[in-house]
This record gives structure tokens, C-alpha cells and sequence, in this order.
């Protein structure tokens, strides 16, 4: 076991990957490594990899599996979910192959023969506030669904005529064609699939057999949920054909831009405007957070960019066991729109600051300091 490979590094893939990207790593290795394209010498050194690609993706696709692999590594996982000798190019691969192509196409093999495809994803962009993404909320979502035809009752076909077998596939609803070493089971292009033809289709739903509607579904947003995050809603997606089963809901969250608060990772962050005056002679301040108010101790002095930290006034994301912190950020303003009486105010201080030295401005005479030695 100590000498078995990364299952991420056997498929090329980076430890965050989705299950999309997964598939698709696996995809393009059992390609490679099939056996018809691998003869000679190269015949055992491809075997070897397509086992190794084929175990990687069967812990990794399986959302508990990749979480005892990612906590524990290979010691997380029971070495006896591999399979015996059918592991090899045999049934094993046959299977394991099959299970590829029957992922490209959402294929599956039914009863009778039949091929059935499982339906497609659907994705939906929910946008939902700071708050809401920290506090979890329940919602409510509109989305398209499908009913039995009413008229045919899901036949397709006018009431009083009926669907005849296909005569090119005679009801399989596949195809094989065969070039060189290759034998390729494709979708009947006449039936496509349903091992059926419709004569007569049924007028209100265009031979299809079902109606589309709108159907509300509730969700659940989780606390700590972040931007570009998604819900899984499984069977919510479109229905399946041939009796196939239906494909998953998607919700991507996306999060509104706060007029406050800036979120990075489960750390806020915001910027506070200080006067002068209280930047000069320090004193408390309040800050807002999610929770509500905060105070913040300034000491004389303060500078534009002082940086304050709030332990645990962030967000407690959703794999978090802790909340991050709140990050407030400095900014001393510079008064404008002044009175000429201000103006003299500020001249006189000033001439009083010079006074004084560079004890009041020590950044401003580092800096002169700095500026005669660049140019002399």
C-alpha cells in the first residue's frame, strides 16, 4: 500500500476536482489504454495502467470513498472493493469500458434489450446576500418539470392508434457498427432509442408522451456557503428515457456585492473611514459585523492602513469547525470643502506641527531622508 500512487495523480487531476472533471480525466485514460490501441510490448504496460486509472476513479467518483481517501489516503479505503481476476481485460474491462461509453452517451441497458438514458443536469444561478450565506436561509425556486401526457397517457401515440417496433433495430433501440477491431453500440438513428415509431403522434404532446410544467421546489442554503458553491438536488434534473432515470438539479450560488463587507474565504473584510482628529488623538470606535456593533480601541496616532482584527466575527464556513475573522481596515480621510477659517486652522497647526520636528511626521522625514539619498 505504501508504494500504490496518488489516486489524484494517476488521474491527472487536482485535489478539488469535480465529479465532471473526474469522469473526464477517466474518460481519456481508459481511451488510451485500450487494449486494441496497446498491442506488442506495450499490451502490458497499458493493462497495468487502466487497472490503476479504473481503481482511482472507482474510490474517487464515490462521494464516501473520496472522503475516507482524502482524510485517511489508501488506508481509508477497504483494498477489497477492488475486484479479482475480472479486473483485467476481461469481464472486468468489458464492464468497466462499457460503463464509459454508457457515461458519454447517459446510456444504460434496459429491459428487453432497450437502451434507456438517464436524464440530463440542470443548473440553476441562485443569488442570494452576505447574510444569507452566513445565516443559512430556506427558499423557495421555480423550475421545469414534466407531466404524463394527458391526452395519450405517456404513449405518444394519437388515442386510438398505437407505436409499432422499429424495424431497424426491431426494438432494441441500438445499432452495432464494427470497423476494424472496434464493434461500437450506437442509438438507432430512426427510433432514437425507444425501439418504437409513432405513425400517428399524439397532437398535444408532439409524440412525446409528456407535458412540460413548472414545479416549485423548496432548498435549503446552508450556513457558510460561498460563492460559486453548488446544491445538489438529486432527480430534479430532466426525466429519463425508455424508463431511464431522471438527471440531477445544480444550484450555483452566486453572491450578491455587500455595500460593507468584502468575504475571502471565511474572513470579512472592510474598510473604516476615520477623521483626522480621531486618527491624531486615538479613542474608541464602532465597527460593524454580522453579529452586530463592535468597538475598536485607536491608539494616537493611527495611520491610513492600521489593520484591526476581530477574531471570529467572520463566517463560519460550511466545512468550518471555527468562524473566520473580520479584517477593518483604516483609512484616514483628508478633510475637503473647507471654510477659510478652517483653512487658517490648519495653517497654524501646521506651523506648530514643524515646530515640533519630525517627532510629529516621523514617516515624512524617513522619507526626505530617502529622497536625498536617491539623488545625491
Amino acid at each position: 500500500m505504501a508504494n500504490k500512487r496518488d489516486f489524484y495523480e494517476i488521474l491527472g487531476v487536482p485535489k478539488n476536482a469535480s465529479e465532471e472533471e473526474i469522469k473526464k480525466a477517466y474518460r481519456k485514460l481508459a481511451m488510451k489504454y485500450h487494449p486494441d490501441r496497446n498491442q506488442g510490448d506495450s499490451a502490458k504496460t497499458a493493462e497495468e495502467k487502466f487497472k490503476e486509472a479504473k481503481e482511482a476513479y472507482e474510490m474517487l467518483s464515490d462521494a464516501q470513498k473520496r472522503a475516507a481517501y482524502d482524510q485517511y489516503g489508501h488506508a481509508g479505503v477497504d483494498p477489497n472493493m477492488r475486484g479479482g481476476p475480472g479486473d483485467g481485460f476481461g469481464g472486468g474491462f468489458a464492464e468497466a469500458f462499457g460503463d464509459i461509453f454508457g457515461d458519454m452517451f447517459g446510456q444504460q441497458r434496459g429491459r428487453g434489450g432497450r437502451q434507456v438514458y438517464r436524464g440530463s443536469d440542470l443548473s440553476y444561478a441562485m443569488e442570494i446576500t452576505l447574510e444569507e450565506a452566513a445565516h443559512g436561509k430556506d427558499a423557495q425556486i421555480r423550475i421545469p418539470s414534466w407531466d404524463n401526457c394527458g391526452t395519450c397517457h405517456g404513449s405518444g401515440a394519437k388515442p386510438g392508434t398505437q407505436a409499432k417496433t422499429c424495424s431497424t433495430c426491431h426494438g432494441a433501440g441500438s445499432v452495432q457498427m464494427r470497423q476494424g477491431f472496434f464493434s461500437v453500440q450506437q442509438t438507432c438513428p430512426h427510433c432514437h432509442g425507444t425501439g418504437k415509431i409513432i405513425p400517428d403522434p399524439c397532437t398535444t404532446c408532439q409524440g412525446q408522451g409528456r407535458i412540460k410544467r413548472q414545479k416549485t421546489l423548496e432548498v435549503k442554503i446552508p450556513a457558510g456557503i460561498d460563492d460559486g458553491m453548488r446544491i445538489r438536488s438529486a432527480g430534479n434534473g430532466e426525466p429519463g428515457t425508455n424508463g431511464g432515470p431522471p438527471g440531477d438539479l445544480y444550484i450555483e450560488i452566486r453572491l450578491k456585492k455587500h455595500e460593507i463587507f468584502e468575504r475571502d474565504g471565511d474572513d470579512l473584510h472592510c474598510a473604516v473611514p476615520i477623521s483626522i482628529v480621531t486618527a491624531a488623538l486615538g479613542g474608541e470606535i464602532e465597527v460593524p459585523t454580522l453579529q452586530g456593533k463592535a468597538a475598536i480601541d485607536l491608539p494616537e496616532g493611527t495611520q491610513t492602513g492600521k489593520q484591526f482584527r476581530l477574531r471570529g466575527k467572520g463566517i463560519k464556513g460550511v466545512r468550518s469547525s471555527y468562524p473566520g475573522d473580520l479584517y477593518c481596515h483604516i483609512t484616514v480621510e483628508t478633510p475637503v470643502k473647507l471654510t477659510e477659517h478652517q483653512r487658517k486652522l490648519l495653517r497654524e497647526l501646521d506651523e506648530s506641527l514643524k515646530k515640533g520636528g519630525a517627532k510629529h511626521s516621523p514617516g515624512e522625514g524617513s522619507w526626505a531622508d530617502r529622497l536625498k539619498s536617491f539623488f545625491s
